[in-house]
């Protein structure tokens, strides 16, 4: 699919390409449909050397940022918008390198005084406390690799739906999984060597002593943290995270820490229960704290609070990070440009404030309408599939059908845009910037603690180019960057925007019942719906699905792990099914029409299959297999096998890699 947009962004500007475009129709669906959807593109596409992978996801990044970009330089010194302003300060003090440099470290003095201050293990509990900030869904983003040790995700509590909880989750890594520090893999061990260089090289340039044996410390503290977290099937799995404790369980549970000055620090002092999503890495740090020696956990804040600030430091800073934390880990080639870094800052830090700019350009009432329509279609289809399982008891199938119906489904961009006015950002402070619109989010969500549930807010800027499901509020949201073309054409026929937006929607409508997603009844309850027989038949499948998935093998020594992904499977594949209902609801009766050659059924399929259009840079590809939850997109393009409508659309030969005979189609939904 090629797209080209007219200056202004409208969209009635959009075109769409051929469908044959970067198809490679020598090779026989039935063998490699994603290479038969897919093979020509593969081929003749370079990853930019900025970037570790690229597809149809990162080209719609690409383009939503140059359309934020050229937002935020409009704003110049406009007057009466003071959300604009912030944006537009907050991205010029990014961009204003000659300041950055000129001020050099000056911007962490305080931060790395108060860690020298440090003289005794309740200083140090605080001075822990205080790098508490707040994360995001902890059911879609279950590990953290930050300087946060602990991290909080402010949210409704599973137990009971009309109250907020307060979530600890497990952190404190610079590497972005346990497996990092753990795996004895000769991959893995190479990497652990070269961040223990990234840590002395950061320590260097700040000219603290003795860079080498201070690296070597730290690294061995950040090993023995890994030892205690979870692994990340564990993280993912909302039973084994749904410990609540009580203010003196800490005490009891974790001895080790002082927790009236940590959660002072934090901002949590006021609270009386927690939920421990990852109760050994809790204990853990709490027992680490008491073991490890105080100049050592001072040499770990101090090299942390030099790694979390480097983008906004002087360029041997930002060199040494990406050499790092992109070369190394991802493979990237080259350091993105300074202005494509400055939107995505920008974005982070005043997500709604950039989101509202964006849409009022960008976003017109005609293309949420039209997405609202596809996600009505979708629900009905998804219904349609719960009615005619056979398997499923009329009791589940009653509850299924309830949750369905209180579905809460935001479209584009939130109804009310957060208020930013009481966060200050100045011209020529971009580091003083991160830090205060970091507390300011922190504050934020601690200020939700004991007030009603707010049901409309987003998780998701309206910029961003994904799409979420929220098991404990039965709430999906599709931001608006991500209903644009290619997914989302309305050049394209009926068939190839159920096939690629259709099958997203219906992805996250299906969380709502995959193996987390079941766990929550309509209310986001943590409630067992299910009669025990239906629960053992979706256990069943989701264990056949799991093992199909252990069979993919990326690279001769590394397979997909069909557990840690199984809830996206389970997604993609009864999401596809929706789709493809919702798609033939969408005709009404009539015939489809073919285009280009395909019949209506075929281009639903190939869309489905291009819209996971990617090639991965091998390091990075490595890394997901560990970290993402998410199969390899190849292999999500080829879901497909498990639908009895691919096989009357493309007629796969048995015999055939991809086929599958009928009783060996897993069928979830």
């Amino acid at each position: 699919m090629k797209v080209r947009v007219s200056p202004g962004g409208a969209w009635k500007d959009v075109k769409a390409g051929s469908m044959r475009d970067g198809m490679d129709p020598s090779v026989p669906p039935g063998v490699d449909f994603y290479r038969y959807a897919n093979g020509a593109w593969l081929a003749a596409t370079e990853i930019p050397k900025d970037r570790s992978s690229w597809g149809v996801g990162a080209q719609v990044s690409e383009l939503t940022n140059e359309r934020t970009a050229k937002l935020i330089r409009e704003i110049g010194e406009a007057k009466g918008n003071p959300n604009a302003l912030l944006v537009g300060d907050y991205f010029a003090a990014f961009m204003d390198e000659a300041t950055i440099e000129g001020k050099g470290l000056a911007p962490l003095d305080k931060r790395l005084a108060s860690i020298a201050a440090v003289a005794s293990k309740p200083a140090l509990a605080k001075a822990l406390g205080a790098t508490v900030r707040a994360d995001v869904d902890v059911l879609n983003a279950t590990e953290l690799h930050t300087a946060n040790v602990l991290g909080l995700w402010v949210a409704q509590d599973l137990d009971d739906p009309t109250r907020y909880a307060s979530f600890l989750l497990q952190g404190g890594l610079g590497m972005p999984d346990r497996e990092y520090y753990l795996d004895a893999s000769p991959r893995m061990t190479e990497m652990r060597t070269k961040y223990q260089a990234h840590v002395a090289a950061v320590l260097e340039l700040a000219h603290v002593k003795d860079a080498a044996a201070k690296a070597a410390r730290i690294v061995d503290l950040e090993k023995k943290i890994a030892a205690t977290h979870a692994t990340r099937e564990d993280a993912g799995d909302a039973e084994k995270g749904n410990n609540h404790w009580s203010r003196k369980d800490l005490d009891v549970k974790a001895p080790g820490m002082d927790w009236n000055a940590f959660l002072a620090a934090a901002g949590l002092d006021k609270q009386t229960a927690f939920v421990a999503w990852s109760p050994k890495a809790v204990t853990g740090l709490a027992a680490l704290v008491a073991s490890e020696p105080i100049d050592v956990w001072k040499e770990y804040l101090v090299f942390h609070a030099l790694d979390h600030a480097s983008p906004f430091l002087p360029k041997a800073f930002v060199a040494e990070h990406f050499a790092f934390y992109s070369k190394a880990i991802n493979g990237t080639e080259e350091l993105r440009e300074r202005w494509k870094r400055g939107v995505e800052v920008t974005s982070e830090a005043l997500g709604e404030a950039v989101g509202k700019l964006y849409v009022d350009r960008y976003f017109p009432a005609s293309e949420k309408a039209r997405a609202q329509e596809m996600v009505k279609n979708l629900i009905a289809g998804f219904g349609r599939r719960i009615d005619a399982l056979a398997w499923m008891s009329p009791t589940t199938k009653a509850r299924a059908k309830a949750k369905l119906a209180t579905l809460e489904v935001g479209v584009g961009y939130p109804d009310r845009f957060r208020d930013y006015s009481g966060l200050k950002i100045a011209r020529g402070e971009a580091l003083g910037n991160l830090e205060r619109a970091e507390l300011f989010e922190l504050r934020r969500n601690l200020a939700k603690l004991g007030k009603p549930i707010d049901r409309g807010e987003w998780v998701m800027t309206p910029q961003m180019v994904n799409a979420v499901n929220l098991p404990v509020r039965n709430a999906l949201q599709f931001p608006a960057a991500i209903l644009q073309p290619p997914l989302f054409d309305p050049a394209r026929s009926l068939a190839a925007n159920y096939g690629a937006m259709g099958a997203i929607i219906g992805h996250e409508i299906s969380h709502s019942f995959d193996d987390q997603g079941a766990l929550f009844d309509a209310t986001g309850k943590m409630s067992n719906w299910w009669t025990a027989e239906d629960l053992a038949h979706f256990k069943a499948s989701g264990a056949a699905l799991a093992k199909q998935y252990d069979a993919y093998k990326p690279f001769p020594d590394a397979s997909v792990n069909g557990k840690q992904t199984l809830g996206e499977n389970i997604a993609d594949l009864a999401g596809l099914s929706a789709a493809f209902d919702a798609y033939q609801l969408s005709l009404g009766g009539r015939p489809a029409p073919e285009v280009e050659g395909f019949t209506g059924e075929q281009q639903f399929f190939i869309a489905f299959a291009q819209g996971w259009r990617t090639k991965v840079r091998e390091a990075k590809a490595r890394g997901r297999l560990v970290t993402d939850g998410h199969a390899p997109p190849e292999y999500r393009g080829d879901t497909v096998r498990n639908l009895d409508a691919w096989y009357a659309a493309f007629a796969p030969k048995p015999g055939e890699a991809l086929f599958l005979a009928p009783e060996g189609r897993v069928r979830v939904w």
